[in-house]
C-alpha cells in the first residue's frame, strides 16, 4: 500500500519512488510484477500524472523497474541481479579481510565508513 503524506517536506514523487523501491527490495513486489499504469496510479493516489511518471522514470534509471512500451511497467530482474552481485562482493570482501587478519568488527567499520556511515555509540 502506497501512502502519500501531503504535509511531508519530502516531495510526493520521492515518497512514491521510495515506497515502491522498498517494496521491490523487500520482495513485497516480486520480479515480473506488473505495476499500475501511470495514469491509474496517479488517479488512485490523487497525484499529477507527471509526478508518478517521474517516480517511475527514477525507478527505471535505478534498474528496479522496466517499461515494455504499451505492455506497461514491471518489476525488473536487474534489481535481483544487483543484490546477488552485492552478496558475491561481500563474500569476497569477507575472504580478503579474513586472510589479512582483520577482525570482523573492524571489517564492518571499514564498510560503514566506505558507505559514508559511522558506527553508533
Amino acid at each position: 500500500m502506497i501512502v502519500i503524506d501531503a504535509a511531508s517536506p519530502t516531495p510526493p514523487y520521492e515518497q512514491l519512488r521510495a515506497q515502491l523501491a522498498r517494496q521491490i527490495q523487500d520482495r513485497t513486489l516480486a520480479v515480473g510484477t506488473r505495476l499500475p499504469t501511470i495514469r491509474r496510479l496517479a488517479a488512485d493516489l490523487g497525484l499529477a500524472v507527471n509526478t508518478v511518471g517521474r517516480a517511475y522514470r527514477e525507478l527505471e534509471e535505478a534498474g528496479l523497474i522496466e517499461t515494455r512500451g504499451r505492455a506497461g511497467s514491471y518489476v525488473s530482474a536487474a534489481g535481483e541481479q544487483a543484490r546477488e552481485q552485492a552478496h558475491r562482493a561481500a563474500g569476497q570482501y569477507a575472504a580478503i579481510t579474513t586472510s589479512l587478519g582483520i577482525d570482523p568488527t573492524e571489517a564492518i567499520q571499514i564498510v560503514q565508513a566506505a558507505l559514508g556511515r559511522t558506527p553508533g555509540p
